[in-house]
């Protein structure tokens, strides 16, 4: 993934934030973009295990997870730990929006 300045990252989150009035709103603004963006499903290696990433989620606790499978097992790993692969799927530039709007 390249890395984006911050004008970039910047322009990105206001595009996803626009109508937000708080942070809850913000982060579902930011959570919609990459549900729309990111290029699901793809493969990455997590904890050691090839894992496979067939979505996203926003928590209750306002996290956003990745759905993460491999064999029997099934994971929620945050957004912001999941390891991605190289190259990098399609969208993930908004997981580097997140990242940087989460601070």
């Amino acid at each position: 993934m390249s890395a984006l300045d911050t004008a970039e990252l910047e322009a990105m989150i206001d595009e996803a934030t626009v109508d937000a009035y708080n942070e809850d709103e913000q982060l579902t603004g930011l959570f919609t973009v990459l549900e729309e963006h990111l290029d699901v499903p793809f493969t990455t290696v997590a904890f050691g295990v090839e894992v496979s990433v067939g979505g996203i989620d926003l928590t209750p606790d306002g996290r956003i997870v990745a759905l993460c499978s491999g064999g029997r097992m099934r994971q929620l790993i945050g957004i912001l730990d999941l390891p991605l692969p190289s190259p990098a799927p399609e969208g993930a530039q908004w997981i580097e929006a997140y990242r940087h709007w989460a601070g």
